[in-house]
């Protein structure tokens, strides 16, 4: 049985639907199959990020109502064999409810090593059917105030939901600029105000940031392939130490 993982954020413009993708293609490079199920309705763009967004014909929507089956809305990343993504409903209409959002996940989780779940910012509707199937969650915050503030809060509705596995990747991390900004004393103080366990800490990344507008893969020799595969080796259970930006 795949582990579900719901990723999210307080704010938007953390870059949580980034890590997601790249996270989804790290956990490949250590033998993972894996399935990015998007669940922003009405504004999805993980088949944007992984490529497939002119393959599309069928989203999780479709499966709902019985107009196709769950096989005929997945598609593979071409990029990244035995990466997959289920892509969001176009419309916010047709955001699919915590108890379905449940059911259909149970499903599929057999299929996969993991599944990942790309939740909307914030603590809405579409935050609550994102949580329904997850055995744990990740926070992606950046390393600002008004993030953190807001990472606190979905984390609060996350243990209401009771999951309490839950951890966070410190986003878009530029040492010089948190310096400069002089919000927090350290990191510590910012996985402090969080609450949560830190999984890694993900640098300002250019390359990467452009890799994901193209439709790439993040991998490689740059910053952020880096600190994705070492947090990819931890969500796999594998100990690997915390340093700065990795």
């Amino acid at each position: 049985m795949g582990k579900v993982t719901v990723i999210t954020s307080g704010k938007g413009g953390t870059g949580k639907s980034t890590v997601t993708a790249g996270l989804g293609a790290a956990l490949v490079r250590r033998g993972d199959r894996v399935l990015v199920i998007d669940c922003d309705a009405g504004m999805r763009g993980i088949d944007l990020m992984l490529g497939v967004s002119g393959e599309l014909v069928f989203d999780i929507a479709d499966i709902i109502s019985g107009n196709c089956s769950p096989a005929s809305a997945i598609y593979p990343c071409k990029t990244v064999p035995e990466l997959y993504i289920l892509p969001a409903p176009q419309n916010i209409r047709d955001e699919i409810s915590p108890s379905v959002m449940k059911q259909l996940v149970d499903v599929l989780k057999g299929h996969y090593d993991h599944i990942l779940v790309d939740c909307p910012a914030g603590i809405g509707a579409g935050f609550e059917a994102s949580a329904a199937p997850a055995d744990r969650a990740v926070l992606v915050t950046n390393p600002e105030p008004l993030s953190v503030r807001g990472c606190d809060k979905v984390r609060r509705q996350l243990q209401y939901y009771d999951i309490k596995d839950i951890s966070l990747i410190i986003n878009k991390f530029n040492e010089r600029r948190f310096r400069k900004m002089d919000a927090y004393e350290d990191l510590d103080a910012v996985i402090d105000e969080a609450g949560a366990r830190l999984l890694g800490i993900v640098p300002e990344d250019t390359l990467a940031a452009n890799a994901s507008q193209k439709g790439l893969p993040i991998e490689g020799r740059i910053p952020a392939a880096f600190a994705l595969d070492r947090i990819a080796s931890r969500l796999d259970g594998i100990y690997v130490s915390l340093l700065i930006g990795q």
